[in-house]
């Protein structure tokens, strides 16, 4: 893209399991240099440091207070997402954070007007719509190849992640359950491919009280389930297109598409939103045919952390970064309203306004 890229010094808060992705992207980043990493586990702290030159092991309060870092990316459990984000920014530092960007609304917006109020930046996963997969898909609807979209569809299906996560009831508590925890995927993809959500109507389920650990040291042990596990929902976006959602933690097999988009002059197949590549394909009113289509778009062969990449050339540009925190807040927002129609059984706004961000322009190989 040939944007100026301001270099910018890390310093890591959570070394837990999802550390390792975002080390690795950011091995290949040398404008972003980890300095400092904290966490609870001071053996996690140290595993993850080793893995960038030079960087240290500290408590989160003195790694707030560090000169040398000036970014947070904040990889902590949900429930205090944040927390840290709000100290982060009182230190003066930009964060980036996984998601969800808060627990709430309310607290989300708190964040977003500290960062305003201090002139610093807010970057939240996901990032992996600036892979090559959801940029690709997000061509093509721009362009007009399957006409003005009218609908969508969006599925996330799995008996659960304490099949396979040493640690998952975070997953079950509030801040997590299947929307919140997969649904920014897909609903962070809807908003690039058919613009922000203005209204929507929900149901949702917790057929099981209890789980029990699948794997790693605490395998068979049971603990409680806080949150929903089955959500479905209407979205309706400003633009007019309907999108039929449904995250569960409760099907063992299906037989769906990750995300489909059909517009008045076709459809388009796009790949799993928790990958940044996959196979984009097209069915067009003339072709009559599925085609696979090549990448067009996007961060090849991207990773966990290109959103902080994707910031700090935005930093040198003025301009709004993509994996943004009030597209973060949309995002959340329609969740926590997802919810709230579910409980009450009836249709409601979402109050954010939202946008869906600058798609990137061709494929972004100097990275």
């Amino acid at each position: 893209m040939g944007e100026p890229v301001k270099p910018l010094r890390v310093g890591v808060i959570g070394a837990g399991k999802i550390s390792g992705q975002y080390s690795r992207t950011l091995r290949r980043l040398p404008h972003l240099p980890v300095t400092s990493v904290a966490d609870l586990d001071p053996a996690r702290a140290q595993q993850l440091a080793a893995q960038h030159p030079g960087a240290r092991t500290e408590t989160a309060a003195h790694l707030l207070a560090a000169d040398d870092v000036d970014l947070v990316l904040n990889l902590t459990v949900p429930a205090v997402h944040g927390g840290i984000a709000l100290a982060a920014l009182a230190a003066g530092k930009h964060v980036y954070g996984e998601k969800p960007l808060a627990l709430t609304v309310a607290e989300g917006r708190a964040v977003l007007d500290a960062a305003g109020a201090a002139g610093l930046r807010v970057g939240c996963a996901p990032d992996t719509v600036l892979g090559t997969g959801i940029q690709t898909a997000r061509a093509l609807v721009d362009d007009g190849r399957i006409g003005v979209p009218v609908a969508a569809t969006a599925f996330m299906t799995t008996p659960g992640h304490e099949r396979w996560h040493p640690d998952p009831e975070f997953l079950y508590r509030p801040g997590g359950g299947p929307l919140l925890d997969m649904g920014p995927y897909y609903l962070t993809s809807l908003v690039h491919l058919l613009g922000p959500v203005a209204s929507v109507t929900g149901v949702s389920s917790r057929p099981t009280a209890s789980r029990v650990i699948g794997s790693g040291p605490r395998a068979g042990t049971a603990f409680d389930v806080e949150v929903d596990t089955h959500v479905a929902g209407l979205l309706v976006h400003a633009s007019g297109a309907v999108s039929t959602l449904v995250m569960s933690f409760d099907v063992w097999a299906a037989r769906l598409p990750r995300i489909e988009v059909y517009g008045s002059g076709g459809s388009l197949a796009v790949p799993d939103p928790n990958r940044f590549d996959g196979e984009v394909a097209i069915f067009t009113a003339e072709d009559q045919e599925w085609q696979p289509v090549p990448p067009s778009a996007g961060y090849p062969e991207g990773g966990r952390g290109i959103g902080m990449d994707d910031l700090a050339r935005s930093l040198g540009t003025g301009q709004e970064h993509r994996a943004s925190g009030a597209l973060a807040l949309h995002v959340l927002d329609v969740m926590e309203t997802l919810l709230t129609a579910a409980r009450e059984g009836r249709s409601l706004p979402v109050g954010t306004p939202g946008a869906a961000p600058a798609a990137l322009d061709g494929l972004l190989t100097d990275w």
